[in-house]
């Protein structure tokens, strides 16, 4: 009885030791490409390709290791100072684009007002419409107002994100009212309610919320590429392409501010990844 009763045990654990060698082996063959490019980095770029002539451990491990393509990159092709207005166009953005986020969620969520329901489903909409359909005419109207070519004009479209109104509208409204309606009789305006019973207990929501907004901002392409021309207004992702001409192109570049593209995303989604699935346990009425 007891040898009977441990086959099934033992069948159980070999089917979940193969599901377990199964999902390792599908997530190497995800994660190759991107182990290829970090080491192509920092290969001399002649030799990125020629390790694709035959396939071997060599593919994965270079002969010859090398910076030169990192120091090229921040040196001659104006990288750097592309990184960094791709950084001050998303810190302040998120910035901004939270707060403003928040308050629209707040009073689609708390407040009672005529078409408060045709608004939320104009927000919902407006997540749901590629970008790409209204950048050009977009484009053309920052122009006429003078904002090509400045921080403001590649911050402003990226504010007001309507999938993070709604993420943290659905937050709010699990918030208990009665929070609200006892500050509301201890006199706290709306303003006050916001930020001090509803901001505190969101933590998670204005998190998941600020990456939504940062990741849209750091890897536009499109609106950059159509709102700036001046090579000092330039963001990461258009010095990236630069690295590719008509008549000359450098792999070795390219791969380098690819690696440093996905790098500071992925630093930031592993550091804040428990946030996306811890609860909040102060939204309880007591």
């Amino acid at each position: 009885m007891t040898a009977v009763a441990a086959t099934p045990a033992r069948r159980g654990r070999a089917r979940r030791l193969a599901l377990t060698v199964v999902a390792a082996v599908v997530g190497l063959l995800f994660i190759l490409p991107a182990v290829w490019i970090l080491v192509g980095s920092l290969r001399p770029t002649t030799d990125i390709f020629g390790s694709l002539s035959a396939l071997s451990w060599r593919l994965l491990v270079p002969e010859r290791l090398t910076a030169e393509n990192y120091a090229n990159l921040f040196g001659g092709a104006g990288f750097g100072r592309a990184l960094a207005n791709s950084v001050i166009v998303c810190v302040a953005t998120v910035v901004f684009g939270v707060a403003m986020c928040a308050l629209a969620a707040y009073a689609l969520s708390v407040l009672r007002f005529r078409g408060r329901g045709i608004v939320f489903v104009v927000v919902v909409v407006s997540f749901m419409v590629p970008f790409e359909t209204i950048a050009i005419p977009l484009a053309g109207l920052f122009t006429s107002w003078q904002l090509d070519n400045s921080y403001l004009g590649l911050i402003l479209p990226g504010l007001g994100n309507g999938l993070a109104i709604f993420n943290l509208r659905q937050h709010f409204l699990g918030i208990p009212t009665s929070l609200r309606e006892a500050a509301v009789v201890d006199g706290a305006g709306e303003l006050r309610i916001l930020t001090r019973i509803y901001l505190p207990l969101s933590g998670s929501a204005l998190i998941n919320s600020a990456l939504l907004i940062y990741l849209g901002q750091w890897t536009a392409y499109l609106w950059p590429l159509l709102i700036t021309s001046d090579l000092d207004m330039y963001v990461a992702p258009i010095a990236l392409a630069r690295t590719f001409s008509e008549h000359a192109f450098d792999f070795g570049q390219n791969f380098a501010g690819a690696v440093v593209l996905s790098l500071v995303p992925a630093i930031l989604l592993f550091v804040l990844q428990r946030f996306f699935t811890r609860s909040i346990s102060g939204t309880g009425s007591k």
